[in-house]
């Protein structure tokens, strides 16, 4: 399946915010790439481009291709709460982001990688579906014979920040599926009204 694979700090750069995460690159550059980057006076954007680009910037930051993104939306939309709110909501719920948020790696793409390497377990058993959708009691942790993995003895050393909807014991490297965020829980600057708007056209 195709993933994009190239430089993410011109990425970055381009949605003026470091939304792959810390990057000294993008902080020592924080404008837009290109020749004119550091112009000052650049074309007032239509309102079609500014909802494209907050798609975009969502579909980068989750590392979700369009056809993914666009049945997100589409399930988003069938249901009975807000359809950005919920659109959000799935994209958190989805494994890699779940594995991402415990801190058992410190990109999403790492977390992806955790996951299609069969090194991550769902209820007990080995998951390797970066895109399920993890519902509220599911318990998400290492498979045993990872548990002693460099990467994830690292990982589980930091001092990582737990998130109101997750619970995570450092001891048995699992955590627990808690609740659905709400949209105040969800740190990411997402503005999700423009997406709607834009596959609502």
């Amino acid at each position: 399946m195709a993933r994009y694979i190239g430089p993410k700090t011109k990425i970055a750069r381009k949605f003026g915010e470091p939304i792959f995460g810390d990057d000294r690159s993008f902080e020592k550059r924080n404008y837009p790439p290109g020749q004119h980057g550091m112009a000052k006076k650049r074309g007032k954007k239509s309102e079609y481009a500014v909802q494209l680009m907050e798609k975009q910037k969502a579909k980068f930051t989750y590392g979700i291709l369009e056809r993914q993104f666009r049945n997100l939306f589409e399930k988003a939309n069938r249901s009975k709460g807000v359809t950005g709110e919920v659109l959000l909501q799935l994209c958190e719920s989805r494994l890699d982001n779940v594995v991402y948020r415990f801190g058992l790696s410190s990109s999403r793409s790492g977390a992806r990688q955790l996951v299609t390497h069969r090194h991550i377990t769902v209820n007990g058993s080995i998951l390797n579906i970066p895109s399920y959708q993890v519902k509220v009691g599911d318990v998400v942790g290492v498979r045993e014979k990872s548990k002693t993995m460099n990467i994830i003895v690292e990982a589980n050393s930091k001092d990582n920040s737990t998130y109101e909807w997750l619970s995570w014991n450092s001891a048995t490297l699992e955590g627990t599926f808690v609740s659905i965020p709400e949209r105040i829980q969800i740190p990411e600057n997402i503005k999700e009204q423009l997406i709607v708007e834009l596959y609502s056209k």
